[in-house]
């Protein structure tokens, strides 16, 4: 039987007509495995985002401007209708417009955030569901998590949770439930899994006065006011607690995570500049290999990596030639998409060093010689980057992405769109929240020293072409910092399109 004739079935038998469908688990990561993706088994949609209503006559698959033309190529367009979000679309009112009035929304608990639930429940009747039909079993194997020096973290965990525990009354407990915040609280990794350094097993805990108990599951609650934070709490886990459940106004775990320490820091320069070496490394390959695929490049760019050192990449790479460079996050990595002489190649990678946090760098390259359009798209890109990177004292990501929209608004673009948000945190998973660089609200959080992010504005041309440049920075004393310090594409550079002030900034990156 396939996948969506059963949850066709289940919705019947739930008598149902609208569902819900996610491409998390109860953990509510980003990086889900296919494997365990209920959206990925119903619409062959292989983002990382991106969730799907089923209805009486179509499927509705919601995406980003990062997956639109992802999307399109990897679903069966008669049985599935991608609904592409644009820039400042808000995704549950593109949702709650398809479905009428008087109708129940079908909703699978463990696999969305309380938050989500309260906002859905504003416009629509609910029916919370505890089970996925199309869920397969997961392993609670806690093999391969290890726990790391602490001249990687700065803080002992015992540290991190007496800063927490210490606000807290008698009476009063934090109930975590964010893998990337129990994983930073004990100073844990696994590195055995693919793109991802959080722990396995046990990934919940309760913070208390006492100290801290790290569980599988919510079998045993504490007698005590519980705060959670509604973002990253599942609605199956808040309505177990029921009445004892209180809002958490600002996450103190993801704060803390959120401004990286000294020994961070350091940790991350360091394995930047490994990263810098395996980019450079694979520049090189791609300038003086003949005959070589997407896929080629790839596997070479992961063993440059392991070359370095890293124990895994934070994501999985993506090597996009000419059209495919187009899409955002193209991940196939092609054995029939040779390199010819005037390709353009996108690389966009990190990985996972000794200290369990992810690096992430984008940079174009170009096979022999680019074409003028080449030169134009990229220069502007750049031009773009840099005039996020020297922002003068920002307080906030969404004015640095507003100054970005705000400048190729005034430019030639010839089709060519940015449709994406500037840029994100960074910190055990390669996308982290706070802070970030977009047109939406969470980009208003203030700029704190120690938070890291990364600048990357794009341009693409469905057809033709797309270039981003993404350099990983961290903010301190009032200013952006690069980690990244591996030098752009100077045969792809019109240096008759840069000011002064602009080829001086250059000079940072080391442009050969």
């Amino acid at each position: 039987m396939d996948n969506i004739t059963v949850i066709r079935n289940f919705m019947a038998d739930e008598g149902l007509n609208y569902l819900l469908v996610n491409a998390t688990n109860e953990f509510l990561v980003e990086y889900n495995t296919l494997s365990e993706n209920s959206r990925y088994k119903l619409t062959n949609f292989s983002g990382s985002t991106g969730e799907a209503l089923v209805t009486p006559d179509t499927i509705f698959l919601f995406v980003d401007g990062r997956y639109h033309i992802q999307a399109d190529n990897e679903v069966c367009h008669e049985k599935v209708t991608v609904v592409k979000l644009q820039t400042g679309q808000k995704y549950l009112d593109e949702l709650i417009k398809r479905i009428p009035s008087g109708e129940i929304l079908g909703v699978f608990s463990k696999k969305n955030s309380q938050n989500k639930i309260e906002q859905l429940e504003k416009f629509l009747t609910l029916k919370l569901l505890d089970s996925d039909p199309l869920d397969s079993e997961t392993s609670t194997s806690e093999e391969g998590n290890i726990e790391l020096d602490v001249k990687f973290t700065g803080l002992t965990s015992e540290e991190k949770i007496s800063k927490i525990s210490q606000n807290l009354s008698d009476n009063q407990a934090i109930y975590i439930t964010d893998l990337d915040e129990v994983s930073y609280l004990f100073n844990m990794r696994n590195f055995s899994q693919n793109f991802s350094a959080k722990i396995k097993g046990r990934g919940k805990c309760f913070i208390t006065k006492e100290g801290v108990e790290l569980i599988d599951k919510l079998d045993k609650i504490p007698n005590k006011e519980i705060f959670v934070d509604k973002s990253s709490i599942n609605a199956y886990d808040y309505n177990l607690l029921k009445s004892r459940a209180k809002e958490l106004k600002e996450n103190p775990v993801k704060l803390m995570k959120a401004q990286k320490t000294k020994a961070e820091l350091e940790h991350l320069k360091d394995a930047f500049a490994r990263t810098d070496k395996a980019v450079s490394a694979i520049r090189n390959y791609i300038e003086n290999q003949n005959n070589i695929s997407e896929y080629d490049i790839s596997v070479q760019l992961e063993k440059e990596f392991k070359k370095q050192g890293a124990l895994g990449l934070s994501f999985n790479s993506i090597v996009a030639k000419d059209k495919n460079s187009a899409l955002a996050h193209y991940s196939k990595s092609s054995k029939d998409e040779i390199i010819t002489d005037g390709s353009l190649v996108l690389i966009d990678c990190g990985a996972y060093f000794e200290g369990g946090l992810a690096t992430d760098i984008t940079r174009v390259f170009v096979k022999g010689e680019p074409s003028k359009l080449h030169k134009n798209i990229y220069t502007k890109v750049l031009k773009a980057f840099l005039l996020a990177y020297n922002f003068k004292n920002p307080t906030n990501g969404f004015e640095i992405d507003k100054q970005v929209r705000e400048f190729f608004t005034i430019q030639e673009l010839d089709g060519f769109v940015f449709n994406h948000g500037l840029g994100h945190g960074i910190g055990i998973n390669v996308h982290e929240y706070p802070p970030n660089l977009s047109p939406s609200e969470i980009a208003k959080t203030e700029l704190n020293d120690g938070m890291c992010f990364s600048i990357e504005p794009g341009l693409y041309k469905e057809g033709f072409f797309g270039v981003r440049l993404e350099n990983s920075c961290y903010f301190e004393n009032g200013k952006i910092h690069s980690f990244v310090k591996m030098n752009y594409e100077k045969k792809l550079i019109d240096f008759d399109m840069l000011s002064e002030q602009e080829k001086d900034w250059l000079k940072e990156f080391e442009v050969k």
